[in-house]
């Protein structure tokens, strides 16, 4: 059984119920749990050997690169984020912002954008597998989310499919 959030929404009848916490991270929790063992053993092995992982220095030129492509990448996270915490709670399909140009802007930018961008400053392109694991395990475990929106939304839904830009991002 999912937590309880903060959030109220309307329900058909008037009445205003809570927002579940699952509600708000969709398959957020699932994704992370197949990532971790990704994660867990990518910063041990990364720790025990950290020359087999190091991407340089960084570079300056990896360096600028990773920095252009994190500042957007950590923008649309957090933006994506907001409008999740302001419009699930009403009970709105969120369909604006970073929303109209990938169905899932949170997983998409912090697995493409972030987390292998982060790991370049680092010195390190470990970062990238994980990067890698996170998209691929979005890509499993995004229909079952969708699954929930296209039930909860409806018509709606479907013609948000049809007009996100980069649907299958």
């Amino acid at each position: 059984m999912a937590a309880q959030g903060r959030g109220v929404r309307g329900s058909a009848d008037g009445r205003r119920s809570r927002v579940t916490l699952k509600e708000l991270v969709g398959s957020g929790d699932t994704i992370m749990l197949a990532t971790l063992p990704f994660i867990v053993v990518g910063v041990i092995v990364n720790l025990a050997f950290p020359s087999f992982f190091e991407v340089g220095g960084p570079s300056a030129t990896l360096r600028i690169v990773s920095i252009v492509v994190l500042i957007p990448g950590v923008m649309v996270w957090l933006w994506s984020a907001v409008l999740i915490l302001r419009k699930v709670p009403r009970g709105e399909l969120i369909t604006s912002g970073p929303f109209a140009w990938v169905k899932h802007p949170i997983y998409t930018s912090v697995a493409l954008l972030v987390i292998p961008w982060a790991g370049f400053l680092l010195n390190t392109w470990m970062g990238a597998l994980i990067g890698i694991a996170l998209y691929v395990s979005s890509r499993l475990f995004g229909p079952e989310e969708e699954a929930r929106l296209a039930e909860s939304f409806g018509p709606a839904w479907d013609e948000y499919c049809n007009t996100v830009a980069i649907p299958w991002l």
